[in-house]
């Protein structure tokens, strides 16, 4: 709700010219920490379990995410990451803003297909929520048919995992990708599910979306996910099943409880929020710098979080395997001493900072 509500009216200061952006870049970036962190671990079924009715501002949260995602991707895709040629600090920390928020919104289809898994266990409020109100169901057809996550570049296909696009060789493009796996796995668990059965309404509007998945359930598709094979027997039932009017039963609808309080307790009060975080929160003393500095560094224990990292090191620059590490803050890697030149004017004011909290430490 910050990002939404409370950042752009920083971006629109026009007087407002922080030295140092990295308190709010930080405050933008703990939303891609969190959502790496629910990834992780609505993994394991027993934690959808367990958050109970919070799980609906999950689903609300992830239907923004992916609704965003189609709207972006119809409009040219993801942005490119580019060096910053912007004088205002703040309009290129807008621009990192956007690059963050595609990452993000894959995060959160990989949180959405976990949920589904749980759809046997899910309240009827949350069920309700993710086939009545979201039609999750023909927002993932959407996302088969734009996929956001593949582009064509120079004639060869590229993909996007792992933080990075990637050109997949000529003998891997009929290979199933990571994403499009768990489009499939969620529209598996939704329609075929004997819980969404019952409550998902198939009108003529979720019947003409749904028939298109028929279009990509190929033979190749079929020997890597055999599952699917009960998705197909069920669009060709479809296919000839009559259309169901839309439902006007009288529904107590259960409400996203986060979202709604947080809106409820400070609407009108936007522009306020974002003059006092302004003065009191956003330019801070070079002391205050270094305190917070020490802080993040005690946060964010990187030789613990490589600890258990599953892959090597990236270079930050070109995203290669990386050996390297920058000398000053221990923070960025790099797979040779170029990169790290061409990259530090991107990662210098950073590295700066880092390096004045390890010695405040």
């Amino acid at each position: 709700m910050w990002k939404q509500k409370v950042f752009p009216v920083l971006c629109r200061v026009e007087d407002f010219k922080p030295q140092n952006t990295f308190p709010i870049y930080m405050v933008v970036h703990h939303e891609a920490s969190i959502i790496n962190l629910l990834e992780t671990v609505f993994f394991h079924k027993e934690v959808c379990e367990s958050a109970e009715d919070t799980v609906l501002d999950l689903v609300d949260y992830c239907h923004r995410k992916l609704t965003l995602l189609v709207a972006r991707s119809g409009c040219g895709g993801p942005p490119e990451e580019e060096g910053s040629q912007d004088n205002n600090p703040m309009q290129a920390l807008q621009k990192q803003a956007e690059l963050m928020e595609f990452e993000i919104a894959l995060k959160a289809l990989s949180v959405l297909r976990y949920i589904t898994d749980c759809v046997d266990s899910l309240s009827l409020s949350t069920l309700s929520r993710m086939l009545s109100t979201h039609n999750l169901p023909c927002l993932l057809v959407e996302l088969l048919e734009h996929s956001p996550w593949s582009r064509w570049e120079g004639g060869k296909l590229q993909q996007f995992e792992g933080s990075r696009w990637y050109t997949v060789a000529p003998s891997e493009q009929q290979k199933l990708s990571k994403l499009d796996g768990q489009v499939w796995i969620a529209l598996y668990n939704l329609l075929l599910s004997p819980e969404a059965q019952a409550r998902y309404c198939l009108t003529s509007f979720a019947k003409g979306h749904l028939l298109k998945l028929r279009a990509f359930l190929t033979d190749t598709l079929l020997d890597q996910l055999p599952n699917l094979a009960h998705l197909q027997s069920f669009l060709a039932h479809l296919a000839l099943a009559e259309t169901q009017p839309p439902k006007k039963d009288l529904v107590l609808e259960q409400i996203p409880e986060i979202w709604e309080r947080l809106e409820r307790e400070n609407r009108g009060k936007w522009q306020a929020i974002a003059k006092h975080q302004l003065r009191h929160v956003f330019s801070p003393s070079e002391q205050d710098l270094r305190l917070q500095a020490q802080r993040w560094a005690e946060t964010y224990r990187l030789d613990v979080l490589e600890a258990v990292a599953p892959e090597r090191p990236r270079c930050a620059y070109c995203s290669a395997e990386a050996s390297k590490r920058c000398s000053r803050c221990q923070n960025e890697w790099y797979c040779r001493r170029e990169c790290q030149v061409k990259h530090w004017e991107k990662h210098g004011k950073t590295c700066v900072l880092a390096a004045q909290g390890d010695r405040a430490k």
